[in-house]
């Protein structure tokens, strides 16, 4: 399947995970997927790495997004995943109170500036690679919880080589049955 495809045909309250073995994958199928949220009078939120958040913005330059003007109007919006993450995650748990209190204000202004919102994140990715794949499936849990206050769309990503080793097959099921469409392929790189 092609995760450029799926991710631009998205409803209001898919929540789709992308495995992505290249960062040039990951910019370009999550640079499509916001895109078309900007194209089309919406929104787009970023809870990304830096260097993915960077990447991103230069793809949508790229593409004639003025970002500046974006962010004035409220239509691009960019978070550090693990500063964000760290607002809401103690002791391996993520807290359902503060993660509402992080992300739900994040929402409101985006939906007030336009519709559809679609977010890109990676604050589960970071808490995997932490070693945190518990606080991550929750994280994932409480993005289904909040879609049904807020119409939006979410693409998480996670690097392939992160989910695929290590003897996490039961959790790296628990984290493909929280979402709508899984894209990607789960083989590690050779």
């Amino acid at each position: 399947m092609d995760s450029q495809v799926e991710a631009l045909h998205t409803g209001p309250r898919d929540h789709l995970v992308l495995f992505y073995s290249q960062d040039t994958e990951l910019t370009r199928s999550a640079g499509d997927y916001l895109l078309g949220a900007l194209r089309d009078g919406g929104a787009a939120i970023v809870l990304g790495t830096w260097e993915h958040r960077l990447s991103l913005a230069r793809f949508l330059v790229r593409a004639g997004v003025d970002l500046s003007a974006a962010r004035s109007a409220g239509t691009y919006c960019e978070l550090d995943a693990s500063d964000t993450v760290g607002t809401f995650v103690m002791d391996s748990h993520a807290d359902p109170a503060s993660f509402w209190a992080a992300i739900t204000p994040v929402l409101r202004r985006a939906a007030d500036a336009g519709q559809p919102v679609r977010i890109f994140g990676e604050m589960v990715a970071v808490l995997w690679d932490d070693g945190q794949a518990g606080a991550a499936i929750e994280v994932e849990a409480m993005w289904n919880e909040l879609s049904a206050q807020f119409p939006f769309s979410l693409l998480c990503a996670y690097p392939t080589a992160a989910v695929t080793g290590g003897g996490q097959s039961d959790q790296l099921a628990d984290l493909c049955r929280a979402h709508s469409a899984v894209s990607g392929d789960l083989a590690p790189a050779r």
